[in-house]
């Protein structure tokens, strides 16, 4: 028993309400309904349940522990900002769109069944589409539904290893897995898809910058830290995300120095930082998992605020690429600053949130003796601060004077940034509250003297290798390009099937028309016009041929029989029992 409404009925009811009401009504219903989502959570306990049973499956509708509270309460506090941040939206289906989005987010972290689970994995993609569809561009449009198809597909996987597990353990149940089976394996694979494992990351980088200022915010928020849970929940320790962790913490910094567009930056960053989390998932030890949801947590708050900048840049001047902007302090010094914040935070500066939880999973590297995975990780974070730290403050807001001069962002936007970086800072600042929410006890100290001069040696020399690097035009200049990514290898695939296919198809289909058609449409034509006339008169002559006596005659009457054949002149009787006959015929083939 439980005291409280299951986490995400508070969300689905609120956007269920929210096209009813107008005005700033429907402004505080918008805002009001994570913060009551968010009071019902507290009122949950570790280890209540609700079980439910469905055609003879035993399902976990709701299963409550420290982890999934922790993302619980990350996801109402997302929502809360988004909805903040969205006020001044007037498209009601991206509102209610948001908040089934994120209903959506919270039902996941509270799955205890894979079948539950897959359930709320589908309701992710479903409703989280319509937030880039509601750009209303043409590559928007496209662009979602390659989203809606990698993230169906992905659901698809999930559903199908849940059918596997169930055949080998008996049980539907979401708890730690081992990539032992071919069930476990597609799960695994269904996870890696929304969590952007390499190779399989183009999605986000494609879709999230085609979203709406306010959607980009919601979609950075949600459905890769419902990914990383999931992995954290039904793979903890598993070798081969140490790997892949550090592949993804590693090839986004050479994408994101290049790239022109400021959003699509912020999703290789995004890559970047997921990064890590995979691998201190991967390594398994309770630092690891303490460091990898603790850094979810912080990243979906300041990454969260670096896209509400950009969006608000966006929204002002219509431009988001590094090479049409510049100079935007001068109009939007609040934005600007709270830019600042996010960077800062993102590059694990000292007193914001990237410093007291990227360090933990760096150190559960060291400890376990992964030495070369903890080199790879240093080298990321110094390239974060070059893409994410440095890049993108400074060609949004420094670098050369564009010329445009702008408003400020709308007041609901500054109030969203301002409690975003708030958090940021007080998390940084004061880790202690953050560390209570671990779903292990933490014995970990962020502040030590060693810790806080080697990153800022780190920074140090990484501003001072950007800086060299401009004055000596040797870093990556901004350009007005098209940056390719591994999905140009199955787009152009994808094309060289549909050609080929095309002119296999669309030949034999043309030889079948112009050739085959034609010979067998006249022959049916002649069949159905003469045959039957041919069939009557060969059933009724041998009854002629008994009761005439002269040749003549019976050639007379076949003639005769032949021509009501062949006009349809019988009597009615006649005509349905050789209806009957025909139908008899066909039911038999």
């Amino acid at each position: 028993m439980i005291n409280s409404l299951h986490p995400s009925l508070i969300l689905f009811a609120g956007a269920l309400i929210l096209p009813l009401l107008r005005g700033n009504i429907r402004k505080a219903a918008l805002v009001l309904a994570p913060v009551l989502g968010f009071i019902n959570l507290l009122f949950l306990e570790p280890g209540a349940g609700m079980p439910l049973a469905y055609m003879g499956f035993e399902l976990e509708f709701l299963r409550v522990d420290k982890l999934s509270l922790l993302f619980g309460y990350l996801f109402h506090i997302a929502a809360f900002l988004g909805a903040i941040y969205a006020m001044q939206v007037k498209d009601r289906v991206q509102l209610v769109a948001a908040l089934l989005y994120a209903g959506s987010a919270v039902g996941v972290v509270f799955a205890g069944d894979l079948l539950t689970l897959f359930a709320f994995w589908e309701l992710l993609a479903l409703t989280s589409v319509f937030l880039i569809w509601a750009r209303r561009s043409e590559t928007s449009l496209a662009s979602g539904i390659r989203y809606l198809l990698m993230h169906v597909s992905s659901g698809l996987l999930v559903l199908a290893g849940a059918a596997l597990q169930y055949e080998q353990t008996g049980t539907l149940a979401f708890e730690q897995m081992t990539l032992e089976g071919l069930g476990a394996w597609l799960i695994f694979l269904g996870f890696g898809i929304k969590c952007a494992f390499p190779l399989l990351h183009t999605w986000l980088v494609d879709s999230y910058p085609e979203a709406t200022p306010a959607g980009t915010v919601f979609l950075s928020s949600f459905t890769t830290k419902a990914a990383v849970y999931a992995l954290a929940r039904g793979f903890p320790g598993t070798d081969e995300l140490v790997v892949i962790g550090t592949i993804m913490a590693m090839f986004p910094i050479f994408f994101a120095v290049i790239e022109n567009d400021l959003r699509k930056v912020l999703g290789y960053s995004m890559i970047n930082q997921i990064g890590f989390m995979v691998v201190g998932i991967g390594i398994g030890t309770p630092l690891a998992i303490n460091g990898a949801v603790a850094h979810a947590f912080n990243d979906v708050i300041f990454k969260g605020l670096l896209f509400m900048t950009m969006g608000a840049v966006l929204l002002r001047t219509g431009r988001i690429k590094g090479t049409e902007l510049g100079g935007l302090y001068k109009s939007m010094p609040i934005t600007a600053g709270f830019c600042m914040v996010g960077a800062a935070s993102i590059s694990a500066f000292p007193l914001f949130s990237g410093f007291v939880s990227k360090s933990m999973v760096m150190a559960a590297a060291g400890l376990e003796g992964h030495q070369w995975v903890w080199l790879f990780l240093l080298f990321a974070s110094a390239g974060v601060f070059h893409h994410a730290g440095i890049k993108i403050p400074f060609f949004a807001f420094f670098a050369h004077d564009s010329g445009i001069r702008t408003k400020e962002a709308p007041k609901s936007m500054l109030v969203a940034m301002g409690l975003a970086a708030f958090i940021c800072v007080f998390n940084g600042s004061f880790p202690a509250f953050l560390y209570s929410l671990m779903p292990f006890p933490v014995d970990y100290v962020p502040y030590t003297l060693t810790h806080v001069v080697a990153q800022t040696q780190l920074l140090f020399f990484s501003a001072l290798a950007f800086t060299s690097l401009m004055l000596l035009r040797i870093y990556p200049p901004e350009l007005r390009s098209t940056n390719l990514d591994f999905d140009w290898f199955y787009r152009m695939g994808g094309r060289l099937i549909y050609r080929g296919s095309d002119l296999i198809l669309n030949t034999f289909n043309s030889a079948i028309f112009e050739v085959f058609l034609p010979v067998l449409v006249g022959t049916l034509r002649r069949f159905f016009r003469e045959a039957p006339s041919h069939i009557v008169a060969g059933v009724l002559m041998p009854i002629w041929m008994i009761q005439s006596k002269s040749r003549n005659e019976i050639e007379q009457k076949k003639q005769d029989l032949y021509e009501k054949a062949r006009l349809g002149a019988f009597p009615i009787g006649l005509t349905a029992c050789l209806a009957v006959l025909l139908l008899g015929i066909l039911f038999l083939f």
